[in-house]
């Protein structure tokens, strides 16, 4: 195989037990008497650890033909192979790659003192794998996985570089490090305890109640950690991590499960702790806005998902999100995405008039006196529309769902709508010891037909987790397989409670996609509930507004058409947005800035009118 070409064997996918080798018996250069593919017994010594089964196959790289020939790929009944031609302009040496045939990094990000610095890219892309390397805890061994290089070979690797000093600190034990976990509804499984323990017990700057009453946590500080909702869990754990005395702080995706109004006080605590004396912040999000917002500078990573990835040298915030949309990096020359992400262009889209599915009184819900209490005004949902709901968290919009449905009777008001409701709960849970395509053939009739897998499995990229069992999947998995469950019921209404927690950039869009075109294709009405202000943009007609006091009291208006709504949400939030004239995409004014002030005083804080002329 030519240098610049890569082997990969998914061992998850590959299943000899399960095939008549398909792959070594159709390989070219193996029936010339050549060993190009073998089984890993053959390959490696009796007693030689290697990572996969005896019996799963290995591919020499050295004599493989390379992307040109494919034929393994093709004849794999277990789509386990990808043969991949790398960017011819990647001439460099991986930073890591984790054995045979196995994920490589090209490239580390370079944190500085004082910043905030973003990667944005997909997930399964190598973010987590560069973080370890920064944080000491993988050895990078520039490729060579079976004769690793030494610790002055890494260094002449990175000499003249902005990572050089970082490395030798970080080798001679100088560099302590703080992270917080992507997945944070497995806290609970690794403490046990009130939060105030958790959060005590790390406190190494002495900022417990500052860090705590910023991020609005002190009214669960006495509660059990098992007993806090994701949104909760979300706030303790970035507490318990900006508690830490650290130089390098990694924070692994900050906002799922987390309201706007929280995800902007987050932004704001961690851009003070960064300006705050010589701390380094690496922060991986996959909310734009947010990122924006946030980040001093992004590095933008691409590749192959679980194949190989190359994170590029800092760019700008703007300059970084717009390439990556666009699918171009203009230092690089290199394109990394045959089509753009694209926004509308047009927001607020106008509301049409169609018929109404459910028109429904005034309600209240109270769950007792000094508890919780909901009171939503009289409104309708209409046939073959996407309803965003948008509020706090705490506010109510879940127990709205729940009277809907008819789970939870109002105490005040009547619904007897007698809908069938598809739900797709906040909180995926979804651990039966089952297949995804099991699960899914379990649901529809439909699994698998000419019209589900265009609609549903293909825009959700489905089709290489089909064969992995429920429990092995990861959280952004999870969320593609439930929405799919959701759209693949027949129903009246479709109800998807925060559908963009853990995809990234391009799974939203194209979950997004999905549910638009699905609802558009059989005239189905959906309601979603979500904290992604693009996915919200991208996908409403229309929108509802809670607000209130959160975990107290909540009110609903009736639904209105996109800038209303935004403009009366937003407002209370205290942020303006503007769409980007390049892609069209919504960005958070700078707090303060011109632009902030303007629009604040002409009390458009979805977009100025002006924003979308000049588009």
């Amino acid at each position: 195989m030519a240098g610049d070409s890569i082997a990969v064997v998914d061992l998850d996918r590959c299943q000899p037990d399960r095939c008549n080798y398909e792959c070594m018996n159709y390989c070219p250069p193996n029936r010339t008497g050549k060993e190009c593919i073998v089984e890993r017994s053959d390959y490696f010594g009796e007693d030689e650890p290697h990572e996969g089964g005896d019996d799963q196959i290995l591919i020499s790289e050295e004599i493989c033909l390379g992307e040109s020939c494919g034929i393994c790929v093709e004849k794999c009944p277990f789509d386990a192979i990808e043969i991949i031609n790398l960017p011819q302009e990647l001439d460099e040496n991986p930073t890591h790659r984790y054995g045979e045939n196995a994920f490589g990094l090209y490239g580390l990000p370079a944190p500085e003192s004082g910043t905030v610095t973003g990667i944005l890219g997909p997930n399964g892309i190598g973010k987590t794998t560069a973080v370890r390397i920064l944080a000491g805890e993988i050895e990078p061994n520039l490729g060579r996985h079976t004769d690793t290089p030494s610790w002055d070979e890494v260094m002449d690797a990175y000499r003249g570089t902005g990572l050089q000093s970082y490395l030798a600190e970080l080798r001679e034990g100088d560099v302590t490090v703080a992270r917080k976990p992507q997945y944070v509804d497995k806290i609970p499984s690794s403490f046990s305890g009130i939060t105030r323990e958790l959060i005590e017990g790390v406190d190494e700057r002495g900022v417990a109640d500052e860090i705590t009453e910023r991020l609005d946590i002190q009214p669960v500080l006495d509660q059990p950690i098992d007993t806090l909702s994701g949104g909760e869990l979300q706030r303790v754990a970035l507490a318990a991590t900006l508690v830490r005395d650290a130089d390098f702080y990694f924070l692994d995706e900050i906002t799922p499960y987390l309201d706007i109004g929280q995800r902007v006080t987050a932004s704001r605590l961690i851009q003070d702790l960064a300006a705050d004396g010589d701390r380094s912040m690496l922060v991986v999000e996959h909310d734009l806005a947010v990122l924006d917002l946030l980040a001093d500078s992004i590095h933008v990573a691409y590749g192959e998902p679980s194949a190989y990835g190359v994170i590029t040298d800092p760019k700008s915030t703007k300059s970084g999100i717009n390439e990556y949309l666009s699918g171009y990096l203009d230092n690089e020359n290199m394109r990394i995405r045959q089509e753009a992400i694209e926004f509308e262009q047009h927001a607020p889209r106008v509301a049409s008039n169609t018929d109404t599915l459910v028109e429904y009184p005034a309600l209240s819900k109270s769950y007792g006196e000094g508890e919780f209490s909901l009171d939503i005004e009289a409104g309708e949902i209409r046939n073959n529309e996407v309803l965003g709901i948008v509020g706090p968290n705490g506010i109510g919009k879940s127990t709205f769902a729940k009277m809907l449905a008819g789970k939870l009777d109002p105490d005040e008001g009547s619904l007897d709508a007698n809908l069938d409701i598809s739900y797709k709960p906040q909180y995926v849970d979804i651990d039966q010891p089952m297949r995804v395509d099991a699960f899914l053939s379990s649901i529809t009739d439909q699994f698998g037909s000419s019209y589900w897998e265009p609609e549903i499995a293909q825009p959700l990229q489905l089709q290489r987790i089909m064969e992995q069992n429920l429990t092995d999947l990861s959280g952004g998995e999870r969320q593609r397989v439930a929405i799919a469950a959701c759209l693949s019921k027949d129903a009246d209404l479709y109800l998807l409670d925060e559908p963009s927690a853990h995809l990234d950039v391009e799974q939203r869009v194209l979950a997004t996609r999905a549910i638009r075109r699905y609802t558009e294709n059989h005239k189905a009405t959906a309601m979603v509930i979500d904290h992604d202000i693009y996915m919200i943009d991208l996908l409403a007609d229309r929108l509802q507004v809670f607000d209130g006091q959160p975990a107290e009291h909540g009110h609903a208006d009736q639904p209105v058409g996109m800038r209303e709504g935004m403009n009366e949400f937003l407002a209370n939030l205290d942020v303006t947005f503007r769409r980007d004239q390049r892609t069209g995409r919504p960005r958070i004014n700078k707090p303060g800035s011109q632009k902030d002030r303007e629009q604040k005083n002409a009390g458009e804080y979805y977009y100025a009118p002006a924003d979308d002329e000049e588009l």
